[in-house]
């Protein structure tokens, strides 16, 4: 592979650094060793409230500097991308504030916690574009070779028209009623529970892979642990008088299930769950058209089921396709065919395509009118379901461009 130390740098600075930020920071360790770019990120710094943390995150994830005040990250001069980390609750402030200053932004998902966050940024970002400022929602199930293969062959046609899509994304990590009560259960930090978490993700790929918006859902909710323990006192810090430990009340949904339609007449069913019981990370979309189907399976992510309806009766069926070929989406730079992608490499397409997006001077996507979009429809859902599934249209006001496949 070409050396690129002679590639002009991207200095990249981080905000927070915990799970996603451990994510983005291995593939901003390791996009410049894999894929030839026209720039190459340096990690200039890292931000986090703890000095001592953020620090030790720094050391351990191969950031130069560690800032305590995202600030102060966004006001250095070696820091022209921000890369936000962060609880739903910071994502507009941070956001807002880098693509004022000049600096490029990827956000992680969802956008924001509310629509009316949601639309500044987006409005914000809609403005700096126009300086040359770019903007990125990290939805990184997108950059899936699966499933960015499923779209390729839905743009061209390989399903015909549309009919019916089904999404589920399943997770159990809070079965348990003495699972603590986590920042991600607190709708002041979160927004939502499964629904923003989860639902954020399959919602984002229906549209992506359909080439379509949602245009109106009808929605059930239910959180079926309304306390737990607050955080101290599941580590034994804390106790009341009687030796119970202190508990908080559990403010976002633990599922969320939904049915919705598209404009050019498809319907579709979710599900976003965190009580499913055996189910560590499965997310599977099925996309059923007039010509065909394609079926995908989060935990066999190398792999796309497709059902060709035009060949004869007698011998048609779904047939995998392994989705190792250097033809495939992404993988020009990987593995021999039959080697494997995973989970991580998700990032590293991420990153490879914003600094790509930057350098070119083109506006990246997932943007942030499509995490807007998601927003959108993030909020019907909690809408229909306060008001007892009553059908909920899904506003779509002119200007908003939401990335789709041509059909």
């Amino acid at each position: 592979m070409d050396s690129q130390h002679d590639a002009p740098p991207l200095g990249v600075g981080m905000v927070g650094y915990a799970f996603m930020g451990r994510a983005h920071s291995y593939a901003w360790r390791t996009v410049a060793r894999v894929f030839q770019l026209p720039v190459r990120p340096v990690m200039a710094a890292v931000a986090g409230r703890d000095r001592a943390a953020v620090e030790a995150a720094a050391h351990r994830h191969g950031w130069a500097a560690a800032e305590t005040d995202w600030r102060a990250l966004i006001a250095r001069p070696d820091v022209q991308l921000v890369d936000i980390c962060t609880p739903g609750d910071s994502h507009a402030e941070i956001a807002i504030a880098a693509l004022e200053a000049g600096k490029h932004v990827l956000c992680e998902k969802p956008l924001a916690n509310t629509v009316e966050e949601a639309e500044a940024m987006a409005a914000v970002a809609a403005a700096a574009a126009l300086r040359g400022v770019r903007s990125m929602v990290g939805f990184s199930y997108r950059r899936v070779p699966a499933l960015a293969l499923a779209r390729r062959l839905i743009a061209e046609g390989r399903l015909g028209a549309l009919r019916h899509v089904r999404a589920q994304y399943l997770q159990d990590w809070i079965v348990d009623p003495e699972f603590p009560l986590v920042w991600r259960l607190q709708r002041e930090h979160a927004g939502s529970g499964a629904l923003g978490d989860l639902g954020a993700h399959i919602i984002d790929l229906a549209q992506y892979l359909v080439g379509e918006p949602l245009t109106g859902v009808s929605a059930v909710t239910e959180t079926f642990v309304r306390e737990r323990p607050l955080p101290a006192a599941s580590s034994g810090l804390a106790a009341v008088a009687d030796g119970a430990a202190p508990r908080g009340p559990v403010t976002v949904d633990d599922a969320a299930l939904f049915t919705g339609r598209f404009p050019g007449g498809a319907v579709a069913s979710f599900e976003a769950s965190r009580f499913a019981t055996g189910r560590k990370n499965a997310l599977r979309v099925e996309i059923n058209g007039e010509r065909g189907s394609l079926v995908f399976d989060l935990e066999r992510l190398n792999e796309l089921n497709f059902h060709d309806h035009t060949e004869a009766a007698g011998t048609a069926g779904f047939r995998r396709i392994l989705v190792t070929e250097p033809e495939h989406p992404y993988l020009e730079a990987w593995w021999p065919a039959g080697h494997g992608l995973g989970y991580d490499h998700t990032f590293i397409h991420q990153a490879r395509d914003l600094v790509c997006a930057v350098a070119e001077g083109r506006d990246p996507e997932p943007s942030f009118a499509d995490g807007l979009q998601v927003q959108r429809v993030l909020s019907a859902v909690e809408r229909s379901a306060a008001g007892g599934s009553v059908w909920t249209p899904v506003p779509q006001p002119d200007g908003d461009r939401v990335a789709v496949a041509p059909r």
